[in-house]
């Protein structure tokens, strides 16, 4: 029982640890997905969307 605090609170900390990393990695993909549309938009491709004929 005296050790219970803490490995409750090692979990606790490395849940909040966990769904921190992924709620970051989430909104940073939507921001980079919001990056790449703006630049498609502006006319900027990707090299492998290019056409083959154009080699």
């Amino acid at each position: 029982m005296a050790h219970a605090f803490y490995v409750y609170s090692s979990y606790g900390f490395a849940a909040f640890v966990t769904i921190a990393v992924t709620l970051w990695i989430w909104v940073d993909g939507r921001a980079r997905q919001k990056e790449l549309a703006a630049l498609q938009a502006s006319g900027i491709r990707r090299r492998s969307a290019r056409p083959k004929d154009s080699e």
